[in-house]
């Protein structure tokens, strides 16, 4: 025990998990993280230590080690993937393994992190959600249901956690320069035989074009940070440019037919 705050971070080794985990270190709090990737001790000033969010018992592992290090002032959970596919052509199995990823993974983490967070009066939780998580678009289904599953869920953990001092912030990320292909695999049966492959086609490159030209995710690490030492934390976080910014209030704004049109315009571009 040094004196300083602690937070625990999921997928804290590659993509906007990592760069918040750092931003969270160089503010000096004390950052425990876990990722299935990392074998223990320390490294970059933070302690790694490694966690399969879809394991049962590696979570109790994790939280096991971790306690014996900090009880956590702050949970935030990153850890994430997403398969590209048609609704049609994703198979059960994938649909299972992003939600049991994104959604599921949350899930059993906060089971464990809550009653410590309980016998100690309080503490924050903050989840990674997505402008998906506030809008569907197209060959993103599984991901874009687990994070609105996400948002449900939060809304929920908040209400119930407030007369124990826990609150609950969720982060909708836009686009950011961050992650890997490894987490964005497609779907096995997205081929050239596809009766969806030419617009899919288009959809993935705009879709890397949006990842590849987004924002900075350092910025979002720091803004996470900053607003993690406040005494009060929002229930929502919006991290993204202007322009999708304005993509959530025109879907939420306007009808589906125009919605609809906007968003197929956008990701479905006709090849001249």
């Amino acid at each position: 025990m040094d004196g300083r705050k602690t937070v625990w971070v999921t997928g804290a080794s590659s993509g906007l998990g990592l760069h918040t985990a750092m931003a969270l270190r160089d503010d000096g709090w004390q950052v425990i993280a876990g990722a299935r990737s990392f074998s223990g001790g320390q490294k970059d000033g933070m302690t790694c230590l490694p966690l399969d969010v879809t394991d049962e018992e590696s979570v109790r592992e994790f939280c096991r080690r971790a306690e014996e290090i900090a009880l956590p002032d702050a949970l935030v959970q990153c850890a994430g993937m997403l398969v590209l596919g048609s609704c049609e052509e994703t198979e059960t199995e994938e649909f299972h393994r992003v939600m049991d990823t994104n959604y599921l993974g949350m899930v059993r983490m906060n089971r464990t992190v809550l009653p410590l967070m309980r016998e100690r009066g309080g503490g924050k939780i903050v989840l990674f959600s997505s402008i998906n998580g506030l809008m569907g678009i197209p060959f993103q289904s599984a991901y874009t249901a687990s994070k609105h599953a996400i948002e449900g869920y939060a809304e929920c953990l908040a209400l119930e956690e407030k007369p124990f001092g826990i609150q609950v912030m969720l982060v909708e990320p836009g686009d950011h320069r961050s992650g890997s292909d490894k987490y964005r695999p497609h779907a096995a049966n997205m081929t050239a035989e596809s009766p969806y492959a030419a617009e899919y086609e288009s959809a993935v490159a705009q879709i890397r074009h949006d990842e590849t030209n987004g924002s900075d995710p350092d910025v979002l690490g720091r803004k996470v940070a900053r607003i993690l030492d406040r005494k009060r934390i929002p229930l929502r976080k919006r991290i993204a440019s202007p322009d999708q910014h304005l993509a959530v209030y025109v879907h939420r704004f306007l009808g589906a037919r125009i919605n609809a049109a906007v968003l197929r315009k956008y990701y479905i571009r006709k090849k001249k």
